[in-house]
């Protein structure tokens, strides 16, 4: 049976980085075929921040850079905007919020003006790129993130009607909430990812999934699916292949390390010939990529090697 060739790509992913700039500076050392930005590139959608973000991502050793906003991020989310300055009591100054935020649509203007910087902000969509080393990269994006108050953020819907995610044959899937089940816990252990965004990922069984937002659950886990198709309900505990699935590196193995993890990376491998070769429509390596630690440490970022099909 025909495989088409591949190609051995690496990733620098990241993620919640709200506006730091001077203490990451190290991330611009390591070479990457593609960086990776889960969202939450700000604290407040200040103009500043978005500013120093891209000046960061600018900084980046990567030749195509792909961004997605979080809810962080809302002057992104134009409806999300305009529906906190219509909330605000009393009414905020005009001049004040152009000087502070911008209008409506100058953050994502400043995105398209970074292009020739290798930068791409992506909406919520799937998307292809033919990448420097040859290889075909088609990526699955959405800054959406479930919410019980949707109307305070941006780019959130409402965890009692869920989300539309809809994609098939995506190499990796970018978003700023993780799937429900994997990597989500809060500080109160409660789940805070997507039931809908799992049986999503379930169904198409990318290579990689990266995202961000639960600060505390920083890692990597290599899913293996179980044979067949997928249940009814898709959810972790019914669809995941648990005696075959590991995790490659979680926060739990930094305590006691936050003041030493400044400047490091945390790199992964699943090529052919490597240890643990990544297994095409059988497993799925899921990321989160969150560099803000808890207590404004910083986590290390992540630089992921996995194999793609050449672009012909």
């Amino acid at each position: 049976m025909y495989s088409p060739p591949t190609i051995r790509t690496k990733f620098l992913i990241i993620s919640d980085t709200h506006g730091r700039n001077s203490s990451l500076q190290h991330l611009s050392t390591e070479r990457a075929d593609v960086a990776i930005h889960c969202g939450d590139l700000t604290t407040d959608s200040t103009l500043a921040e978005f500013r120093s973000s891209i000046a960061l991502l600018s900084s980046l050793n990567a030749p195509l850079k792909l961004v997605i906003a979080g809810n962080h991020d809302f002057t992104l989310d134009t409806p999300a905007f305009q529906r906190k300055l219509a909330k605000a009591r009393p009414p905020l100054d005009k001049a004040l919020v152009g000087q502070k935020y911008g209008d409506f649509g100058y953050t994502r203007s400043l995105f398209e003006d970074a292009t020739d910087k290798g930068i791409i902000l992506l909406d919520q969509g799937t998307h292809h790129f033919a990448l420097v080393n040859g290889a075909s990269l088609t990526v699955y994006a959405s800054p959406y993130t479930p919410s019980f108050s949707p109307g305070k953020a941006g780019f959130a819907y409402s965890r009692l009607d869920g989300h539309n995610f809809e994609f098939e044959h995506v190499d990796v899937v970018i978003t700023h909430g993780p799937p429900k089940g994997i990597m989500d816990y809060t500080l109160i252990r409660e789940r805070a990812g997507c039931p809908g965004l799992f049986a999503a990922v379930r169904r198409a069984k990318p290579r990689m999934h990266c995202f961000g937002h639960i600060h505390e659950q920083w890692g990597a886990k290599l899913v293996t699916w179980k044979n067949g198709s997928p249940t009814h309900k898709p959810c972790y505990f019914g669809d995941v292949d648990h005696e075959n699935s590991f995790m490659v590196e979680r926060r739990l193995n930094l305590q006691g390390e936050e003041d030493n993890v400044y400047g490091k990376f945390c790199q992964t491998s699943h090529c052919t010939g490597d240890k643990r070769p990544l297994k095409w429509e059988e497993q799925t390596l899921f990321v989160n990529a969150a560099i803000g630690g808890i207590n404004q440490g910083i986590q290390p970022a992540w630089l992921v090697e996995i194999e793609l099909f050449k672009a012909f």
